[in-house]
């Protein structure tokens, strides 16, 4: 199978692109820009998963219903340090980054904020939250829940999600050191890739109906914990901190993506910040980070590999190129972004496991 053509766009034609599709669709603009700050942020950082290819699902999605578009959104300070930010099932992207406003603003107050964001829609990649919350000067972490597409470890059903979780903080220059990772061994999209390019996929990855690990990427249901039962902990922490704790449906009880485009999904998240001041002294803090990047950059590599890099490197290198240089998107996609179709009712019921 021959792979698809690919067309250079600038980061601002992207832009407009998305949100004309998807004001198109239905959803107010203020809600369409930010949905597309998002989604462009994440082609530029290489997470072409959770960008651009994204844009016709959610569009299917607010045009059935399953997204509210005049949302009651409001926050709940329920202490010194803690909230949660109430989503009414909007768009996720738009609310998750609502909901850094008074995040950022109590861990500045207090020294730390704890905060949940609750029922609101696929949130996109956490990099994007947690690259705020390092230009603010602050340090923290991301979470959350997903529906499922795991098998816990030793068994032969899915549970949970592939649960990411993230990290960010500032460093003495502009470049930030954010980490974002799923707890499964590979991504979903890793496994889409390897069926459009016709290759097999390496026997840790996931596993087939039958609970047995499988190299074929069309046979998969069920991916794998990253380091076995560790990941296993990890992902059940992820569910339990941005579901369980907040009341919300957890584990296999989470909403399927695709299984009703009417309903809101009713997913949660959860930030944890710190202000780097309250614990020591902001500028070291940050020479520091800068340092611990450097030097491990300057490590000797092992064989086979040319250098060490630090966590999230290859994410800021591709960043801060595509948003000068463009960004590469399936023609497909540009062509769907131009066309005037809506969506073609594409999503509705599929498998989590379809392409």
């Amino acid at each position: 199978m021959s792979e698809e053509k690919l067309i250079k766009v600038t980061p601002d034609e992207l832009h407009a692109l998305i949100k004309n599709k998807l004001q198109g669709a239905g959803l107010p603009e203020v809600q369409a820009a930010e949905t597309a700050n998002h989604l462009v942020y994440a082609d530029l950082c290489g997470v072409h998963s959770h960008g651009a290819v994204r844009v016709e699902y959610y569009s299917e999605r607010i045009h059935k219903g399953g997204i509210t578009l005049e949302p009651e959104i409001r926050f709940e300070k329920t202490g010194e340090s803690s909230g949660v930010f109430h989503g009414d099932n909007a768009q996720g992207q738009y609310v998750a980054n609502l909901a850094l406003e008074p995040a950022i603003k109590m861990a500045k107050e207090s020294g730390v904020a704890v905060v949940g964001v609750s029922r609101c829609g696929h949130t996109g990649t956490l990099s994007y939250y947690l690259r705020k919350i390092a230009e603010a000067g602050l340090a923290g972490m991301a979470m959350t829940q997903s529906d499922p597409m795991a098998v816990p470890f030793g068994g032969a059903e899915v549970y949970y999600g592939t649960n990411p979780i993230g990290f960010g903080a500032p460093s003495a220059t502009d470049t930030p050191l954010i980490f974002d990772m799923a707890t499964t061994v590979q991504a979903w999209g890793k496994i889409l890739d390897a069926r459009s390019k016709g290759r097999e996929i390496p026997a840790d990855w996931a596993v087939d109906e039958n609970g047995q690990a499988t190299t074929d990427p069309h046979a998969v249901r069920g991916l794998m914990p990253i380091a076995g039962p560790k990941g296993y902990g990890l992902m059940m922490m992820v569910d339990i901190f941005s579901g369980v704790l907040m009341n919300l449906p957890f584990g296999k009880h989470v909403s399927s993506m695709y299984n009703d485009l009417h309903a809101g999904r009713n997913l949660g998240q959860l930030y944890i910040i710190l202000d780097p001041a309250r614990f020591g002294d902001a500028d070291t803090f940050r020479q520091h980070i800068s340092q611990t990047m450097e030097e491990l950059n300057a490590i000797k590599p092992a064989a086979g590999f040319s250098s060490v890099r630090y966590p999230g490197q290859g994410s800021n290198e591709r960043y801060e190129r595509n948003k000068s240089q463009g960004v590469e998107i399936p023609e497909s996609i540009i062509n769907y972004l131009k066309s005037d179709v809506i969506h073609n009712d594409s999503y509705e019921g599929l498998s989590p496991f379809a392409n």
